[in-house]
């Protein structure tokens, strides 16, 4: 694909990015802040130090709306562009998809291995959950395993492409995802884990938030998916009306 094309999937999935980012912020803000106030309210309670006059340099309104509406904008359109040079390089080399399949594959992809598989070893913690003495060794865990994942799922692709003329291409894919699964597994086994929920924290609580910010990001890859896909079927399909150039999408 020339500079062009890159660059024209550059800006649109920025734009996705920044949509969907939009749509994540929705979810949420109706879905994920009343669990984080729950959860304050939780750690409030159970603290002997509360009530001692301090306030928080930002208020907790400004975090749940400016805050987050710039975390998730700033994320989606990061996110969007690192996504559209992947679809970049994808488009015609991953079968006969189309542009808006790619890009549902890459949405997909991308919530799965950069989301999912490292949630389920390490999930998220509301307020009041996790000892602070541990949580720089949890975050570097986390992107630890967010590396693997991505890693592990490249390796899986080109498994499957070099398997491929041999076992065609049903059984090519069962294997690499069969290998994937399998070195994933070997990954939350040797890594550590962290089980720091208090037993006086309601697990309904718990189980809620987790949940809800799941669905964020399954909220934002599915935004981003279904509108770059959109976007980019628009950009490389052939002309429809004369004095509308498009780029075609390359083969091989």
């Amino acid at each position: 694909m020339n500079s062009i094309s890159v660059r024209a999937l550059l800006v649109r999935g920025m734009i996705a990015g920044l949509i969907a980012g939009v749509l994540a912020f929705a979810v949420a803000y109706f879905l994920g802040e009343a669990q984080v106030d729950a959860a304050i309210a939780v750690e409030e309670a159970g603290s002997h130090d509360h009530g001692d006059g301090e306030e928080d340099l930002v208020s907790r309104t400004m975090q749940a709306t400016g805050g987050l509406a710039t975390a998730l904008l700033v994320f989606g359109v990061a996110a969007g562009g690192i996504a559209s040079l992947v679809t970049a390089y994808a488009l015609g080399r991953i079968g006969n998809f189309g542009a808006r399949a790619t890009a549902a594959l890459i949405a997909g992809a991308a919530l799965l291995t950069v989301y999912v598989v490292p949630f389920l070893k390490y999930p998220a913690n509301p307020p009041a959950v996790g000892d602070p003495d541990t949580i720089g060794k949890r975050t570097a865990l986390f992107f630890l395993m967010v590396a693997l994942s991505v890693l592990l799922a490249v390796a899986a692709v080109i498994l499957g492409k070099r398997l491929a003329p041999g076992l065609g291409n049903w059984n090519a894919t069962i294997a690499a995802a069969a290998a994937f699964l399998l070195a994933v597994g070997l990954a939350y086994t040797f890594l550590p884990s962290f089980d720091e929920v208090g037993e006086d924290f309601p697990a309904s609580l718990l189980w809620k938030f987790r949940l809800s910010t799941l669905a964020v990001q399954a909220a934002f890859w599915t935004g981003f998916g279904l509108v770059f896909g959109y976007l980019t079927e628009r950009l490389l399909a052939p002309a429809n009306s004369a004095g509308s150039p498009r780029v075609e999408t390359p083969v091989g």
